[in-house]
């Protein structure tokens, strides 16, 4: 007896569609062990151990392992399966080609995905995201997935979802599924998205209790409307990391389908849960040990790495000098196309890496040069070696570099200090500002001034004369690149914007330069 049933394989935040053929051939000889299960099409180990977990799972769920020799195909036979996602499918096959699901029709309307325990309950699986939208496209009617992963498929309209927790409840869902009429249909789970992306209750944390600092508030807002990548450099306790760790009180909120895409990618990591839908923009902090296969993504399976996991968000370096450099210079490609292709012999995956890069660092190696309370042991020699593990280019790269100087006692007790903004003042002007940029870059395909090219910049970003002066004598002075020339027009066409400017003053061009802290040459 043959029966088909589908299911699906992740590759990076994809998934094709795996056809899974189950055949069942009594023995006919004493050659012939009655009980073997071969899974054929490329398995790995994961895979070939389903066998166990899945007689188990059948025997232990009230059902009858067939006594047939029995052989599984998974189809197409030259691409790699692998994880224990085909449990449930496999277990499905079986049991239609044993006629434990009623009918003998192929159960090809509906694709299952998940792993079995031994008892014959459902586990989580990873790419639950990606496999609902394949199934979408490909026509297929119904969807079962663990309970755990449900809500996150559930996200993709055009298809029913339905979560299963244990083999048994698959069984009786599908009996349900094939009597019933449309009317008569078992519920999918529904998701109210709108109910998802709705603002939550509030942050933990909130720039009203960052006392002083403002031209480091200054320079965050300007980052955040404009998506620009900004280096933070002060003493130790300075608040630097502080200032950092509050940035998602400041970003605009997440569109549906860029909430769908960063779902996707940390559905394929295993980070959703089951809260389904992403709806925060993430702030990524890896530690400055991380290698840079964690940092960029790989594996013998490319999996994705901190600047895909960080997409739509942003990625926070702290005490960036101590990373190591070549881990660093792993960031060049991805800060400047926005994804990272890692390729194997055996495949070639693309992860998107839209992020904004937040880093921090000490101004030498003891933290302490320009502090007018402490006194800086370092040598010029020894502070520039500092400087000198992050690279030109990639310094480059960063839009807005900002002094932290420490807090004065005045600041941190609130005598005199000014009136200190909260997280949702700054962040209205922020959004504000966006709304500006995705006006002006209708039908452009982009969203923020960070992503102009050159293209864009000689079209949105003409300056006056007066303008090119201060621009030119910058240039000159701190002997600019061409690729920082670029980055000042960004940051003053964002600067522009929170202004509500239509036209880039001088005004706005003298503070864009004046975030170039690391071009000036007063380390030496």
């Amino acid at each position: 007896m043959l029966f088909r049933t589908q299911s699906a394989a992740v590759y990076g935040i994809d998934a094709d569609l795996v056809d899974i053929e189950v055949d069942l051939t009594p023995a006919r000889n004493e050659a012939d062990s009655p009980a073997s299960v071969t899974i054929v099409g490329l398995p790995d180990a994961a895979v070939r151990e389903s066998r166990e977990r899945i007689r188990a799972a059948i025997n232990n769920s009230a059902f009858f392992f067939p006594f047939h020799k029995t052989t599984i195909n998974l189809a197409p036979a030259d691409v790699r399966k692998e994880g224990a996602s085909f449990d449930l499918p496999i277990a499905l096959g079986i049991l239609g080609a044993n006629g434990d699901l009623g009918e003998r029709e192929h159960l090809t309307d509906a694709l299952s995905a998940g792993e079995l325990s031994l008892d014959g309950r459902v586990r989580a699986i990873k790419g639950a995201l990606p496999i609902a939208i394949r199934a979408r496209d490909a026509g297929i009617k119904f969807l079962l997935l663990p309970e755990e992963n449900a809500t996150e498929a559930a996200v993709v309209a055009g298809v029913d979802v339905y979560p299963v927790a244990d083999l048994r409840a698959a069984v009786e869902l599908i009996a349900a599924l094939r009597q019933s009429g449309d009317v008569n249909r078992p519920a999918p789970l529904k998701v109210d998205t709108a109910r998802l992306l709705a603002p939550s209750g509030g942050s933990a944390v909130d720039f009203r209790e960052v006392r002083g600092q403002q031209s480091a508030k200054r320079a965050l807002e300007v980052a955040t409307a404009g998506a620009h990548n900004i280096l933070l450099i002060g003493p130790p306790g300075s608040g630097k990391t502080m200032l950092a760790k509050r940035l998602p009180t400041i970003l605009p909120p997440l569109e549906f389908e860029a909430a769908l895409e960063l779902t996707k990618i940390h559905s394929v990591a295993g980070l959703t849960g089951r809260a389904g839908l992403v709806t925060e923009r993430p702030f990524r902090s890896p530690h400055h040990t991380i290698s840079d296969a964690g940092l960029i993504g790989g594996g013998a399976v490319p999996r994705p790495g901190e600047v895909s996991l960080a997409h739509h968000g942003v990625l926070f370096l702290d005490e960036l000098p101590e990373f190591d450099r070549s881990v660093l210079e792993v960031l060049r490609q991805p800060l400047e196309d926005e994804r990272v292709t890692i390729s194997r012999a055996a495949m070639s995956l693309t992860f998107p890496a839209s992020f904004m890069l937040a880093a921090a660092m000490n101004p030498c190696p003891c933290g302490f040069w320009n502090d007018p309370t402490r006194e800086c042991r370092c040598t010029p020699l020894q502070i520039q070696r500092y400087v000198g593990r992050i690279s030109g280019p990639l310094l480059d790269r960063i839009d807005i570099h900002v002094d932290v100087p420490a807090v004065r006692f005045k600041e941190l007790s609130g005598e005199g200090a000014p009136v200190v903004e909260s997280s949702a003042e700054i962040r209205a002007r922020v959004i504000a500002s966006r709304e500006r940029q995705l006006a002006r870059f209708a039908g452009e395909g982009i969203f923020a001034n960070a992503q102009m090219t050159p293209r864009h910049l000689r079209r949105f970003c003409p300056l006056d004369a007066e303008g090119e002066r201060l621009l030119e004598s910058a240039m000159t002075r701190l002997g600019l690149s061409a690729r920082a020339y670029d980055r000042i027009l960004k940051v003053s066409r964002t600067i522009a914007d929170l202004d509500a400017a239509g036209e880039i003053r001088p005004a706005h061009v003298a503070e864009a330069v004046g975030y170039r802290s690391l071009d000036r040459t007063y380390w030496t």
